[in-house]
């Protein structure tokens, strides 16, 4: 028998957090793991009460065409690593690991080649979070020490999502 690799196992329970997200560009989910034990999931979407963009039918950065990776102050969403991170103690975040995964809405693909966006990456450093993993493929992934961000302070300039 074939065991599914324990960064599999977690990055598709990202995978599935993901299909929560509201975005109607990508759907993102994430997930914080301590010491084997899910500590906290979050995907992307509005801050609670308000309206999401699939909700509204329409993204306000898509309409004003607004490249990826810019003007995320236009957004109405809360990003998903941004999301786990508030639903977690401080305490079980210091030294884990966040898994996540993105779902291109446009093909219903896995997005390859995500990354936190900087905004995102200042969280996750502040939480204590020790390690990144980001899925490429179905069984393709790839590992980020966040400790490489704070050794590179220009990695918080780099565009994500």
């Amino acid at each position: 028998m074939d065991r599914i690799s324990k960064p599999n196992y977690y990055l598709d329970i990202a995978q599935t957090v993901a299909s929560r997200s509201t975005c109607l560009r990508r759907m993102y989910g994430a997930i914080i793991v301590k010491n084997d034990i899910i500590v906290s999931t979050g995907y992307c979407g509005a801050p609670r009460g308000r309206d999401n963009c699939c909700d509204m039918g329409h993204c306000q950065r898509e309409k004003m065409k607004i490249p990826r990776g810019e003007r995320f102050e236009l957004c109405r969403s809360v990003h998903a690593e941004a999301n786990a991170i508030i639903a977690a103690p401080r305490e079980l975040m210091l030294g884990a690991t966040l898994y996540q995964a993105c779902i291109d809405v446009s093909t219903a693909d896995l997005a390859k080649d995500i990354n936190s966006c900087q905004m995102c990456k200042k969280l996750i450093i502040n939480a204590g979070i020790e390690t990144v993993v980001n899925r490429d493929t179905p069984t393709e992934y790839r590992v980020i020490a966040v400790s490489d961000w704070i050794a590179d302070d220009d990695s918080l300039g780099k565009m994500g999502y």
